[in-house]
């Protein structure tokens, strides 16, 4: 059964995000929260994790996962991005959007795009998510909590616990925390491309229709 912990959204408890950290260290997928909505996450690089959540989710291996990372410096370490990329993704950070940049080495072949070699990453504006990223000193392998047959992510942390309490390794509650889902923007070519229009205002990138 899944260890559950309550923590606070705003100043999470240090010794909680801890062993939730621990937790997904040792190969566990936890359920958390971030600005958009509950998400499944585990430990970079771990396939055995990984596959667990696309079969909690029903997904197929053509579904890229987002990487959630904990600041700016992050997503320079794990996407190639040039100055004008930088100044799109410093302003609307944190937010709710992905963004699809070209990834480096620092991201396992796995989980990135075969064809095209892009990685999605988001910084949440959760104190949460930002918590558990810091303390697992990586971004989380993450996908937004949307169960197979539903439209809409869960977000009653008492649902979550009674409905996956055996199939994933802690949750961490922080209360209700959205229905949405991330914008998701291309960045790869010349000018900003609209993939997925969720929580975040794409007009902040020119986008308008």
């Amino acid at each position: 059964m899944a260890q559950f912990f309550s923590v606070h959204p705003d100043n999470p408890q240090q010794r909680l995000i801890k062993q939730a950290a621990a937790i997904v260290s040792e190969g566990g997928v936890a359920v958390y929260p971030t600005d958009s909505c509950y998400a499944l996450g585990c430990k970079l690089g771990d396939k055995d994790a990984m596959g667990r959540m696309r079969r909690i989710r029903q997904l197929d291996e053509k579904h890229h996962f987002t990487l959630v990372c904990r600041d700016l410096a992050e997503i320079s370490r794990y996407a190639r991005v040039d100055n004008w990329q930088y100044r799109l993704v410093r302003a609307n950070t944190p937010g709710r959007y992905t963004f699809v940049l070209k990834a480096t080495r620092e991201v396992p072949r796995r989980l990135q795009d075969p064809s095209r070699n892009t990685i999605g990453l988001r910084v949440p504006d959760h104190a949460v998510a930002i918590a558990l990223a810091a303390e697992l000193d990586e971004p989380i392998v993450s996908t937004s909590l949307i169960l197979p047959g539903e439209s809409l992510p869960l977000n009653d942390p008492e649902d979550i616990r009674a409905r996956l309490g055996r199939q994933v390794d802690v949750i961490l509650d922080a209360g209700p925390c959205g229905l949405g889902v991330t914008t998701v923007i291309d960045l790869t070519g010349d000018a900003p491309v609209l993939l997925r229009r969720g929580e975040g205002d794409a007009s902040a990138f020119g986008i308008t229709d």
